[in-house]
């Protein structure tokens, strides 16, 4: 005799239940209440998940390309220095300010490079999925810079940058490097080894 094993697990179900009133629980937990409100993992939670990884990686690599060196527009007074010195025009907040006056100005050219090769890494690697937990954090204290520099600009649109905010909380939330991601070929081999870089590398993907 074949049973539907849908038609089964709702018997068992049922049966806990029972259970539970019988034995005079006070707050008794039925298995079918914590299903209900179960997060659904199938195939379109977890294409929604590496497509939105793969939309903030291009959107990192995607910024790049107006941060140019080797002055990053400091003799020109636009990219990189026209949105830095925003901070200073429209301050968000005044020991920002002060830090883009006093530290980064004096090295700027420092301080662009250093801009486009963390942006460039972190889009890469958001965008193959590697270490992605890492490359999330990253990417939410990039977004804090970004937003105390541009947030009171006039005409920018500040949903945009609680929205930056918002994606990289959920790419770092559900480790979303371990669909379609590199992390997800990779964790299995780490978790077959004690060693500290494995453990890191576990960690941080």
């Amino acid at each position: 005799m074949v049973v539907d094993d849908g038609r089964v697990s709702h018997v068992r179900l049922r049966l806990k239940g029972n259970v539970n009133a019988m034995i005079g629980s006070k707050t008794p937990m039925r298995v079918n209440e914590l299903d209900v409100n179960a997060i659904a993992a199938g195939r379109p939670t977890r294409v929604v998940l590496a497509a939105v990884r793969i939309a903030v990686g291009l959107m990192w690599l995607q910024n790049v390309n107006w941060k140019r060196p080797p002055d990053f527009g400091q003799a020109s007074g636009n990219g990189l220095y026209q949105y830095t010195a925003d901070a200073v025009k429209n301050p968000v907040l005044e020991p920002f300010s002060w830090l883009v006056t006093n530290v980064i100005f004096p090295n700027f050219a420092l301080f662009g490079w250093g801009v486009l090769i963390v942006e460039f890494c972190l889009g890469a690697f958001l965008l193959v999925g590697l270490l992605t937990r890492f490359w999330a954090i990253i990417g939410i204290l990039q977004t804090i810079a970004i937003t105390l520099s541009v947030l009171n600009t006039p005409a920018e649109w500040q949903w945009s940058y609680y929205l930056m905010f918002a994606a990289q909380f959920v790419l770092f939330a559900t480790a979303a490097g371990r669909v379609a991601g590199v992390d997800g070929l990779l964790r299995p081999r780490w978790s077959l080894h004690s060693g500290r870089s494995a453990r890191i590398a576990m960690a941080l993907s």
